[in-house]
Protein backbone atom coordinates (compact mmCIF):
# COMPACT_ATOMS: atom_id res chain seq x y z
CA UNK A 1 0.00 0.00 0.00
CA UNK A 2 1.74 3.43 -1.04
CA UNK A 3 0.99 6.65 0.18
CA UNK A 4 0.45 10.13 -1.58
CA UNK A 5 0.99 11.80 1.59
CA UNK A 6 3.66 14.71 0.93
CA UNK A 7 3.88 15.80 4.97
CA UNK A 8 7.12 15.86 6.50
CA UNK A 9 7.53 15.69 10.31
CA UNK A 10 10.41 16.43 12.46
CA UNK A 11 11.05 15.88 15.78
CA UNK A 12 14.41 17.32 16.78
CA UNK A 13 15.04 16.63 20.82
CA UNK A 14 16.99 19.12 22.84
CA UNK A 15 18.70 18.13 26.65
CA UNK A 16 17.71 21.52 27.90
CA UNK A 17 21.14 22.77 30.30
CA UNK A 18 20.33 22.49 33.80
CA UNK A 19 19.15 25.53 35.40
CA UNK A 20 18.02 27.09 31.95
CA UNK A 21 14.20 25.51 31.92
CA UNK A 22 12.78 29.00 32.25
CA UNK A 23 15.32 30.48 29.54
CA UNK A 24 14.44 27.36 26.74
CA UNK A 25 11.10 27.68 27.35
CA UNK A 26 10.34 31.66 26.66
CA UNK A 27 12.82 31.18 23.32
CA UNK A 28 10.00 28.02 23.01
CA UNK A 29 7.24 30.62 23.21
CA UNK A 30 9.13 32.44 20.29
CA UNK A 31 9.92 29.27 17.95
CA UNK A 32 5.70 28.77 18.29
CA UNK A 33 4.68 32.51 17.38
CA UNK A 34 6.88 32.55 14.39
CA UNK A 35 5.98 29.01 12.88
CA UNK A 36 2.38 29.77 13.48
CA UNK A 37 3.09 32.71 10.51
CA UNK A 38 3.86 29.83 8.36
CA UNK A 39 1.02 28.64 6.14
CA UNK A 40 2.57 25.46 5.09
CA UNK A 41 3.34 24.29 9.00
CA UNK A 42 0.38 21.54 9.46
CA UNK A 43 1.29 22.07 13.46
CA UNK A 44 4.59 22.64 15.98
CA UNK A 45 4.30 22.50 19.08
CA UNK A 46 7.19 21.61 22.36
CA UNK A 47 6.86 18.50 24.39
CA UNK A 48 8.46 18.19 27.82
CA UNK A 49 10.17 15.20 30.25
CA UNK A 50 12.35 16.59 32.70
CA UNK A 51 15.31 18.56 31.23
CA UNK A 52 14.72 16.67 27.97
CA UNK A 53 12.58 18.64 25.18
CA UNK A 54 11.00 17.25 22.03
CA UNK A 55 9.64 20.09 19.32
CA UNK A 56 7.04 17.90 17.11
CA UNK A 57 6.63 19.91 14.08
CA UNK A 58 4.63 18.57 10.69
CA UNK A 59 4.80 20.39 7.11
CA UNK A 60 3.01 19.91 4.09
CA UNK A 61 6.12 19.25 1.85
CA UNK A 62 9.97 19.28 1.91
CA UNK A 63 10.48 23.09 0.66
CA UNK A 64 7.69 24.16 3.72
CA UNK A 65 10.25 22.46 6.34
CA UNK A 66 13.01 24.36 4.98
CA UNK A 67 11.36 27.36 4.21
CA UNK A 68 10.75 26.75 8.18
CA UNK A 69 13.99 26.43 8.63
CA UNK A 70 15.18 29.73 7.04
CA UNK A 71 12.17 31.73 9.09
CA UNK A 72 13.59 30.34 12.48
CA UNK A 73 17.13 30.89 11.63
CA UNK A 74 17.45 34.15 13.72
CA UNK A 75 16.10 32.44 17.10
CA UNK A 76 17.94 28.99 16.85
CA UNK A 77 21.60 30.47 17.92
CA UNK A 78 19.47 31.12 20.98
CA UNK A 79 18.34 27.32 21.54
CA UNK A 80 22.21 26.65 21.90
CA UNK A 81 22.72 28.35 24.53
CA UNK A 82 20.49 26.73 27.00
CA UNK A 83 20.31 23.42 25.56
CA UNK A 84 21.92 20.84 23.21
CA UNK A 85 20.05 19.26 20.03
CA UNK A 86 21.08 15.59 21.15
CA UNK A 87 18.98 13.49 18.09
CA UNK A 88 16.57 14.37 14.85
CA UNK A 89 14.37 12.48 13.22
CA UNK A 90 12.75 13.66 10.01
CA UNK A 91 9.72 11.34 8.88
CA UNK A 92 8.16 11.19 5.47
CA UNK A 93 7.35 9.86 1.92
CA UNK A 94 11.28 9.28 0.42
CA UNK A 95 10.36 11.56 -2.74
CA UNK A 96 10.34 14.52 0.08
CA UNK A 97 13.03 13.43 2.35
CA UNK A 98 14.71 13.26 -1.10
CA UNK A 99 14.51 16.58 -1.12
CA UNK A 100 16.07 17.32 2.60
CA UNK A 101 19.16 14.89 2.65
CA UNK A 102 21.97 17.31 1.42
CA UNK A 103 20.35 20.33 2.81
CA UNK A 104 20.31 18.68 6.49
CA UNK A 105 23.17 17.26 6.27
CA UNK A 106 25.34 19.23 9.10
CA UNK A 107 22.15 18.35 11.79
CA UNK A 108 23.11 14.31 11.39
CA UNK A 109 19.03 13.59 10.99
CA UNK A 110 17.52 9.84 11.22
CA UNK A 111 15.52 9.51 8.48
CA UNK A 112 11.97 7.17 8.25
CA UNK A 113 10.22 7.02 4.86
CA UNK A 114 6.71 6.71 5.17
CA UNK A 115 5.30 3.63 3.19
CA UNK A 116 1.89 3.05 4.18
CA UNK A 117 -1.10 5.57 5.47
CA UNK A 118 -2.83 7.98 4.63
CA UNK A 119 -3.87 11.84 5.79
CA UNK A 120 -7.36 13.63 5.74
CA UNK A 121 -8.33 16.76 3.94
CA UNK A 122 -8.56 19.14 7.14
CA UNK A 123 -10.40 21.15 4.61
CA UNK A 124 -13.61 18.92 4.23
Amino acid sequence: MATNDTCVSVAPYFQIHAGKMEAFKRICERFVATSATEPDCLYYGFAFKDNLALCREGFKHAQALLDHLENLSPIVAEMTTVSDLIKIEVHGAEAELAKLREPLNKLNPEYFVLEYGFRHDPTK
